[in-house]
Order: C-alpha cells, then structure tokens, then sequence
C-alpha cells in the first residue's frame, strides 16, 4: 500500500492531537510513516504506533532546536526523498503552514492549506476546505506533484489502529540556509491550565459586549466549568480587555472546536472567518439583530451578564 507522509507535532516527545487527528486521515489514503524531529523525537514512537503509524522516522541535531523552519524543511524533504509518499500532510499551525509551503515550492508540488477533511481519489487525495469565511466548502486535489496538505485541529477523530510503528534513523544534510535566522531566546509561554486554543474541543469567547478587562472572569468562569480554551474577538483584545494570544479571527487564530459559545460578540466577517468550522455554534446577545445569530445552532438572546453566570452554574450542577 502507498506511504502517506505525516510530520509529527510534539513537545519534548509528547504528541499533540492534531498529529494523532492527521494519522487517521492519513490512513485513509495509505499508511502512514511518521516523521518525528528534535529533543524527545524517538519517545514518540509508542503513541504514534499505537495511532496508525506504520513507520517512525526521527532525527535530532543542533539545527532543529537553535535556527528557525529552514533546518525542519530540510529534514521533511529528507524524508519525502526516503519515504516518496503519495501525500505529505502537516498540522495547520503557523510553522506547520510555513514548513508545507517551503516543501512545496522545493518538490515542485501543489499544496492545500487548512483543510477539514480528507478522502482518497481516482487521481489522488482529495481535501475539503471552508472558503470566504466559510460561506462556500470546496473539495480541491492536487494536479502537480505529490500533495502537502496542511489540515486544521479538530478536523478528524483521534482513533486507535495499532501498528508496527517501527523506528528509523533518518540522515539529513542540512542546506547553506538552514543556519541563516538563529533563534536567541525563548520564553516558555504562561500556562492557564486550559486547553490550547485552536485544538480545544470547547471554545467560550467573549467580544465587546464583555464591557471591560474585569469582566472576562465571567467568561472565564463558563470556560472552566466546561474545561474549556477561552478566546477573544478582535474587539476586545484591540481594547486591551485579553491578550492577542487568544484572538479568534482572520488576524488571530482559527478555530473548529466541538461546540464554540460567543458571548457579547456581534459576528463581524473578520470573526467569523476564524471559527465558522466549528461543529455547533451558541451565541449569546443582547441585540436579536447581531450578524452572529444568521449563523448559529443556538441562540440566546439576553444579557450575558445575567445568562452566562446562570449557564455556568447549571453547568456545575449537572457535573455535580
């Protein structure tokens, strides 16, 4: 059966679950062969194997973890030459985006961005996206070369499908540029303990209804109940009231959660572009005329500041 390329997203060799989401839609186009790089790749064999992984080729040298995407093209083309997939597929983050597109343009492939779904064709993988904020879905396959398809969180169940998941060394000859913008510092970002935004599986967001800085623990409140990311519209982090970190929108972060709650936000395109995949959509508003409620499951119209802390607290109830 063909080999399915998928670049491995993972912490110290902890694997993060958009990789794992990218392994089962990787199994439905071929087997998947795993590339894991950097400090802790060769512990991430087990999880990977235990996902689908028919192959877990790893690699660590100095150049992944002090320069910047270069010296991790350098190693995914390595294994594109080794492994010569029919799909090479890479998680949607920001570098994940820009790992696939400098891949691309070196094999002289097509490539697809944040796609949602993806199905095995006549003439190849065929990927399914949202388009202009999600007011069209495609399905689009690549014409040129092997496709690098870069797919968003959430978009495919995690599922077990044990395999070999046998682990090779994978030699990487690292290009003249590889060296060319040196990381200097890194400061570990703050932890919240609440899920990663764009792979949550529940997102509670408050907008300019919100009405201040101090009132997001409202918001807060609900996220926790429900073990929730919190997120912001552009409104409320151009105010000052939460940090850019956690923007959903086309300036900030794309999200598709499971179930996405709006608070105080009134549904501007520019929001609506970073979370319109999301599979169920609750808004909550004061104004019954908000663009937010043309596209939503649920609707509650009231003031947030008298629903929300009731929806919180009916949340804890049923927990218990």
């Amino acid at each position: 059966m063909a080999e399915v390329l998928v670049f491995v997203d993972h912490v110290d060799g902890a694997v993060r679950k958009p990789t794992l989401e990218l392994l089962t839609l990787a199994r439905r186009v071929g087997e998947p062969v795993a590339l894991a790089l950097g400090a802790g790749a060769a512990g991430t064999a087990g999880v990977l194997a235990e996902h689908g992984a028919v192959r877990v080729l790893t690699a660590d040298a100095p150049e992944l973890a002090e320069y910047l995407v270069v010296p991790k093209v350098d190693a995914l083309q390595a294994a594109y030459e080794a492994v010569s997939p029919v799909a090479v597929l890479v998680p949607s983050s920001a570098e994940g985006k820009e790992i696939a597109a400098r891949l691309a343009v070196r094999i002289g492939s097509g490539i697809i961005t944040d796609a949602v779904d993806l199905e095995a064709g006549e003439q190849g993988p065929v990927a399914t996206q949202s388009a202009f904020a999600a007011s069209f879905t495609t399905r689009s396959r690549v014409s040129k070369g092997t496709p690098v398809i870069t797919v968003k969180p959430n978009s495919a169940p995690v599922e077990a499908a044990p395999a070999a998941g046998a682990v090779e060394a994978l030699a990487v000859s690292f290009s003249e540029k590889a060296t060319g913008t040196k990381v200097v510092s890194r400061t570990p970002r703050e932890s919240t303990g609440r899920p990663e935004l764009t792979e949550a599986a529940i997102v509670v967001s408050g907008g300019r209804g919100v009405n201040g800085a101090e009132n997001f623990a409202v918001i807060e409140a609900l996220a926790d109940s429900l073990g929730a990311a919190v997120g912001a519209s552009r409104a409320a982090v151009d105010a000052g009231w939460y940090p850019h970190s956690s923007q959903v929108g086309q300036t900030g972060k794309s999200v598709s959660p499971q179930l996405y709650i709006a608070s105080g936000i009134s549904g501007a395109i520019q929001h609506r572009a970073g979370m319109q995949t999301s599979k169920t959509i609750v808004a909550i508003n004061k104004d019954a005329e908000a663009p937010i409620f043309d596209l939503v499951d649920y609707g509650v119209v009231g003031d947030l500041f008298q629903v929300v802390p009731q929806l919180t607290e009916e949340v804890r109830t049923r927990k218990g």
